[in-house]
Protein backbone atom coordinates (compact mmCIF):
# COMPACT_ATOMS: atom_id res chain seq x y z
CA UNK A 1 0.00 0.00 0.00
CA UNK A 2 2.39 2.66 0.97
CA UNK A 3 5.18 1.17 -1.13
CA UNK A 4 2.95 1.94 -3.93
CA UNK A 5 4.03 5.54 -3.18
CA UNK A 6 7.16 5.59 -1.86
CA UNK A 7 9.48 3.03 -2.67
CA UNK A 8 10.73 0.36 0.25
CA UNK A 9 14.55 0.03 -0.42
CA UNK A 10 15.30 -0.83 3.19
CA UNK A 11 15.47 -4.29 4.60
CA UNK A 12 13.15 -3.02 7.25
CA UNK A 13 11.13 -0.44 5.52
CA UNK A 14 7.85 -2.95 5.15
CA UNK A 15 8.46 -3.64 9.45
CA UNK A 16 7.86 -0.01 9.63
CA UNK A 17 5.32 0.45 7.42
CA UNK A 18 3.32 -2.37 8.90
CA UNK A 19 3.35 -0.28 11.85
CA UNK A 20 2.07 2.37 10.23
CA UNK A 21 -0.83 0.13 8.37
CA UNK A 22 -1.93 -1.08 11.59
CA UNK A 23 -2.39 1.97 13.26
CA UNK A 24 -4.23 3.32 9.76
CA UNK A 25 -6.58 0.41 9.90
CA UNK A 26 -7.65 0.72 13.70
CA UNK A 27 -8.22 4.90 13.27
CA UNK A 28 -10.37 3.76 10.11
CA UNK A 29 -12.57 0.92 11.66
CA UNK A 30 -12.95 3.24 14.94
CA UNK A 31 -13.81 6.92 12.61
CA UNK A 32 -16.80 4.30 10.98
CA UNK A 33 -18.13 3.16 14.14
CA UNK A 34 -18.12 6.74 15.81
CA UNK A 35 -19.83 8.05 13.08
CA UNK A 36 -22.28 5.44 12.23
CA UNK A 37 -23.34 5.72 16.26
CA UNK A 38 -23.16 9.54 15.79
CA UNK A 39 -25.43 9.87 12.89
CA UNK A 40 -27.62 7.29 13.84
CA UNK A 41 -28.16 8.87 17.67
CA UNK A 42 -28.70 11.72 15.44
CA UNK A 43 -31.57 10.02 13.69
CA UNK A 44 -33.01 7.90 16.18
CA UNK A 45 -33.13 10.81 18.70
CA UNK A 46 -33.82 14.00 16.51
CA UNK A 47 -36.39 15.94 17.32
CA UNK A 48 -39.96 15.21 17.44
CA UNK A 49 -43.24 17.04 17.50
CA UNK A 50 -45.36 16.42 21.20
CA UNK A 51 -42.32 14.85 22.63
CA UNK A 52 -40.12 16.70 25.10
CA UNK A 53 -36.19 15.71 25.06
CA UNK A 54 -34.71 14.00 28.13
CA UNK A 55 -31.75 15.24 30.34
CA UNK A 56 -29.21 13.02 30.27
CA UNK A 57 -26.44 13.18 33.04
CA UNK A 58 -24.39 10.16 31.57
CA UNK A 59 -24.01 8.70 35.29
CA UNK A 60 -26.51 6.24 34.89
CA UNK A 61 -24.74 2.66 34.58
CA UNK A 62 -26.55 1.95 31.32
CA UNK A 63 -25.23 5.32 29.88
CA UNK A 64 -21.61 5.01 31.12
CA UNK A 65 -21.72 2.11 29.39
CA UNK A 66 -21.20 3.59 25.84
CA UNK A 67 -18.14 4.93 27.02
CA UNK A 68 -16.68 2.96 29.24
CA UNK A 69 -16.49 -0.47 26.43
CA UNK A 70 -15.19 1.56 24.05
CA UNK A 71 -12.54 2.79 25.94
CA UNK A 72 -11.85 -1.25 27.02
CA UNK A 73 -11.86 -1.63 23.61
CA UNK A 74 -9.27 1.41 22.24
CA UNK A 75 -7.01 0.03 25.10
CA UNK A 76 -6.55 -3.30 23.63
CA UNK A 77 -5.86 -1.94 20.68
CA UNK A 78 -3.33 0.06 22.24
CA UNK A 79 -1.88 -2.84 23.15
CA UNK A 80 -1.62 -4.47 19.51
CA UNK A 81 0.23 -1.09 18.27
CA UNK A 82 2.53 -0.67 21.31
CA UNK A 83 3.85 -4.12 20.94
CA UNK A 84 4.26 -3.67 17.00
CA UNK A 85 6.14 -0.93 17.23
CA UNK A 86 7.82 -1.63 20.42
CA UNK A 87 9.43 -5.21 18.13
CA UNK A 88 10.35 -2.79 15.04
CA UNK A 89 12.13 -0.79 16.94
CA UNK A 90 14.51 -2.79 18.84
CA UNK A 91 14.98 -4.09 15.86
CA UNK A 92 15.81 -0.95 13.83
CA UNK A 93 17.20 1.31 16.94
CA UNK A 94 18.77 -1.06 19.27
CA UNK A 95 20.17 -4.13 17.65
CA UNK A 96 23.07 -3.80 15.44
CA UNK A 97 23.37 -6.32 12.87
CA UNK A 98 26.74 -7.81 11.83
CA UNK A 99 28.77 -5.53 9.79
CA UNK A 100 29.75 -5.98 6.76
CA UNK A 101 30.47 -2.07 6.02
CA UNK A 102 30.74 1.43 6.97
CA UNK A 103 30.22 5.22 6.29
CA UNK A 104 30.30 8.34 8.08
CA UNK A 105 27.76 10.90 7.40
CA UNK A 106 28.57 14.44 8.54
CA UNK A 107 25.84 17.16 8.14
CA UNK A 108 26.36 21.13 8.22
CA UNK A 109 24.48 23.94 7.28
CA UNK A 110 23.73 23.27 4.53
CA UNK A 111 24.98 20.32 3.22
CA UNK A 112 25.90 16.38 3.58
CA UNK A 113 29.66 14.74 3.50
CA UNK A 114 29.81 11.09 3.19
CA UNK A 115 33.40 9.11 4.08
CA UNK A 116 33.21 6.18 2.11
CA UNK A 117 35.54 3.53 2.84
CA UNK A 118 38.43 3.09 0.08
CA UNK A 119 39.59 -0.27 -1.71
CA UNK A 120 41.27 -1.32 1.77
CA UNK A 121 37.27 -1.95 2.56
CA UNK A 122 38.07 0.08 6.22
CA UNK A 123 37.51 3.56 7.20
CA UNK A 124 39.93 5.74 8.44
CA UNK A 125 40.29 8.56 10.61
CA UNK A 126 37.30 11.51 10.01
CA UNK A 127 40.00 13.83 8.89
CA UNK A 128 40.98 11.20 6.27
CA UNK A 129 41.82 14.66 4.01
CA UNK A 130 44.95 15.28 6.11
CA UNK A 131 45.75 11.95 6.24
CA UNK A 132 48.06 11.46 3.27
CA UNK A 133 47.92 6.99 4.06
CA UNK A 134 44.56 7.15 3.63
CA UNK A 135 42.44 5.95 1.27
CA UNK A 136 39.06 6.66 2.02
CA UNK A 137 36.60 8.07 -0.54
CA UNK A 138 35.21 11.73 0.69
CA UNK A 139 32.12 12.86 -1.58
CA UNK A 140 29.29 15.41 -1.02
CA UNK A 141 25.59 15.48 -1.33
CA UNK A 142 26.14 11.65 -2.51
CA UNK A 143 26.00 8.66 -0.38
CA UNK A 144 27.38 5.48 -2.99
CA UNK A 145 26.87 2.26 -1.19
CA UNK A 146 26.96 -1.35 -2.32
CA UNK A 147 23.62 -3.08 -2.53
CA UNK A 148 22.54 -6.38 -0.50
CA UNK A 149 25.06 -5.66 2.52
CA UNK A 150 25.06 -4.43 5.85
CA UNK A 151 26.02 -0.82 6.58
CA UNK A 152 26.94 0.91 9.48
CA UNK A 153 26.91 4.95 9.23
CA UNK A 154 28.26 6.96 11.79
CA UNK A 155 26.46 10.38 12.35
CA UNK A 156 27.69 13.53 13.22
CA UNK A 157 26.69 17.10 12.66
CA UNK A 158 29.04 19.87 12.19
CA UNK A 159 27.14 22.98 13.65
CA UNK A 160 23.79 22.94 14.67
CA UNK A 161 20.77 19.83 14.81
CA UNK A 162 20.27 18.15 11.69
CA UNK A 163 17.98 15.03 11.18
CA UNK A 164 19.43 12.45 8.29
CA UNK A 165 16.63 11.04 6.84
CA UNK A 166 16.04 8.25 3.67
CA UNK A 167 12.32 8.02 2.81
CA UNK A 168 12.70 5.34 0.74
CA UNK A 169 14.57 2.90 3.92
CA UNK A 170 11.85 4.72 6.13
CA UNK A 171 14.97 5.61 8.55
CA UNK A 172 15.19 8.94 10.44
CA UNK A 173 17.72 10.16 12.22
CA UNK A 174 18.54 13.44 14.45
CA UNK A 175 22.48 14.51 13.95
CA UNK A 176 22.91 15.93 17.07
CA UNK A 177 26.12 18.46 17.88
CA UNK A 178 28.87 16.79 20.52
CA UNK A 179 27.77 13.04 19.42
CA UNK A 180 28.54 9.91 17.05
CA UNK A 181 25.45 7.99 16.35
CA UNK A 182 25.92 4.78 14.77
CA UNK A 183 22.51 3.02 13.32
CA UNK A 184 22.45 0.48 10.23
CA UNK A 185 20.65 0.02 7.01
CA UNK A 186 21.05 -2.46 4.40
CA UNK A 187 19.83 -1.70 0.93
CA UNK A 188 17.75 -4.32 -0.93
CA UNK A 189 17.41 -2.56 -4.64
CA UNK A 190 19.67 -0.53 -6.90
CA UNK A 191 19.08 3.06 -8.17
CA UNK A 192 18.73 6.72 -6.68
CA UNK A 193 17.12 7.90 -3.89
CA UNK A 194 16.35 10.74 -2.16
CA UNK A 195 18.41 12.22 0.86
CA UNK A 196 16.44 15.01 3.31
CA UNK A 197 17.50 17.16 6.57
CA UNK A 198 13.98 16.90 8.39
CA UNK A 199 15.00 19.00 11.17
CA UNK A 200 15.31 22.80 10.74
CA UNK A 201 18.47 23.39 10.71
CA UNK A 202 18.33 27.48 9.39
CA UNK A 203 17.39 30.33 6.54
CA UNK A 204 18.99 27.17 4.22
CA UNK A 205 17.08 24.16 5.24
CA UNK A 206 15.36 23.09 2.37
CA UNK A 207 18.12 23.75 -0.21
CA UNK A 208 20.27 21.01 1.51
CA UNK A 209 19.23 17.66 -0.26
CA UNK A 210 21.28 14.82 -1.51
CA UNK A 211 20.96 11.42 -2.76
CA UNK A 212 22.14 7.77 -1.97
CA UNK A 213 22.92 5.88 -5.15
CA UNK A 214 22.43 2.24 -4.32
CA UNK A 215 24.48 -0.13 -6.52
CA UNK A 216 25.56 -4.05 -7.44
CA UNK A 217 28.64 -5.56 -6.19
CA UNK A 218 30.74 -5.33 -9.71
CA UNK A 219 29.75 -1.57 -10.02
CA UNK A 220 30.34 -0.56 -6.81
CA UNK A 221 33.60 -2.10 -6.71
CA UNK A 222 34.15 -0.20 -10.10
CA UNK A 223 33.63 3.26 -8.54
CA UNK A 224 35.88 2.56 -5.81
CA UNK A 225 38.94 1.65 -8.16
CA UNK A 226 38.02 4.38 -10.55
CA UNK A 227 38.28 6.92 -8.03
CA UNK A 228 41.50 9.38 -7.48
CA UNK A 229 41.68 8.70 -3.89
CA UNK A 230 41.94 4.68 -4.10
CA UNK A 231 44.54 5.55 -7.52
CA UNK A 232 46.44 7.83 -5.58
CA UNK A 233 46.66 5.72 -2.39
CA UNK A 234 47.87 2.86 -4.90
CA UNK A 235 50.26 5.31 -6.32
CA UNK A 236 51.80 6.13 -2.95
CA UNK A 237 51.79 2.51 -1.91
CA UNK A 238 53.88 2.21 -4.79
CA UNK A 239 56.19 4.16 -3.78
CA UNK A 240 56.89 3.21 -0.56
CA UNK A 241 57.84 -0.15 -1.41
CA UNK A 242 59.86 1.06 -4.41
CA UNK A 243 61.55 3.39 -1.72
CA UNK A 244 61.99 0.37 1.23
CA UNK A 245 63.04 -1.95 -1.67
CA UNK A 246 65.76 0.82 -2.74
CA UNK A 247 66.57 1.04 1.07
CA UNK A 248 67.62 -2.72 1.38
CA UNK A 249 69.31 -2.86 -1.81
CA UNK A 250 71.39 0.35 -0.68
CA UNK A 251 72.40 -1.44 2.86
CA UNK A 252 72.99 -4.71 1.08
CA UNK A 253 75.61 -3.27 -0.81
CA UNK A 254 77.01 -1.03 1.98
CA UNK A 255 77.54 -4.65 3.80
Amino acid sequence: MIEQLVDQVSSYASDIDGVIILVGWFCLVWFVLAEVVFFGFCFLFRRKQGKKALYVSGEQPHEKKWIFWPHIAVLVCDVFIIFAAVRVWVDVKQTLPPMEKEVRVTAQQWGWNFQHPGADGQLGEPDCVSNKSCDDIMTTDTLYIQEGIVYHYHLRSKDVMHDFSVPAFRLKQDAIPGRVITGWFQAEKTGNYMIQCAEMCGIGHGLMPARIAIEPKAQHAEWIQERPETKLAAARIKATRELAKANTKNSEEIR
